[in-house]
């Protein structure tokens, strides 16, 4: 019998011991998080200052850096008019 109770105290041993030690790297990395340099374009002015890679395919980005056709892109995934004309068109559609 003391063979299986010195079996059972180490292995609670070893679970407390794991668990202390998830514990303490949980509370490490809780307030960490990862941005990874190459593919956060708010940060990159070399993102900033090429030209948008669809130019030579949409007429509306010509001119644009490739973070305003990101931008761009999603605003008009959004919806949002993009131009004083289109807001005149849509006023003048539903009067």
């Amino acid at each position: 019998m003391e063979k299986f109770t010195a079996q059972n105290v180490f292995y609670a041993g070893v679970a407390a011991t794991s668990i202390y030690l998830l514990l303490r790297n949980y509370k490490k990395q809780k307030d960490t998080y990862w941005i990874y340099t190459d593919h956060d374009m708010r940060n990159s002015v070399t993102v900033d200052r090429k030209e948008s890679p669809n130019a030579p395919y949409d007429h509306a980005e010509v001119g644009l850096s490739e973070l305003d056709a990101a931008y761009r892109s999603e605003w008009v995934s959004m919806g949002y008019p993009l131009t004083h004309r289109e807001l005149n068109e849509n006023d003048d559609k539903y009067s």
